[in-house]
């Protein structure tokens, strides 16, 4: 096959998909995605504001205003609901902490036919793996700077 017939087919093909392809609709996919990311803040800020109205305050209600998010979205997860917010909102449902939550739910769910620990325990980070290594490793460089000075 000369160069020209390969360059050629490679445009007729491109022609081929952008006809049965549909147009992306841009200005509703980010409408949607703020929308539902905003509404996944507004209620882990009422969560915050009803952990602070029973007594907590500081670092006990940051942390269990994120713990019930995780949770939350794990428990969402595991029903199949939060997939289907996904397919709605797209970006939306991943940025908030349940999102990573979600991350790391959804392929424990899926392997665990293949054993706890070959399953379950080895593919739970293939996604959010770099994730958390990428933060531990922030934060151990974060508190060697904060002990040397």
């Amino acid at each position: 096959m000369t160069g020209k017939t390969k360059e050629n087919n490679n445009e007729n093909y491109l022609n081929y998909v952008k006809t049965q392809d549909p147009p992306t609709q841009h200005f509703k996919n980010c409408l949607s995605a703020f929308g539902v990311g905003g509404l996944i803040c507004c209620i882990g800020q009422f969560i915050r504001f009803m952990l602070e109205y029973a007594g907590l305050t500081g670092d006990e209600l940051a942390g269990t205003t994120s713990v019930i998010l995780i949770f939350i979205g794990c428990f969402l997860t595991g029903l199949g609901v939060y997939d289907r917010i996904g397919r709605h909102a797209g970006a939306g449902s991943i940025v908030p902490i349940t999102g990573f939550a979600n991350s790391v739910t959804s392929p424990a769910i899926e392997f665990k036919t293949e054993g706890w620990i070959y399953g379950m325990a080895a593919k739970m980070f293939t996604v959010a793996g770099a994730i958390i290594v990428f933060g531990v490793f922030s934060g151990v460089l974060v508190g060697l700077v904060y002990f040397f000075i």
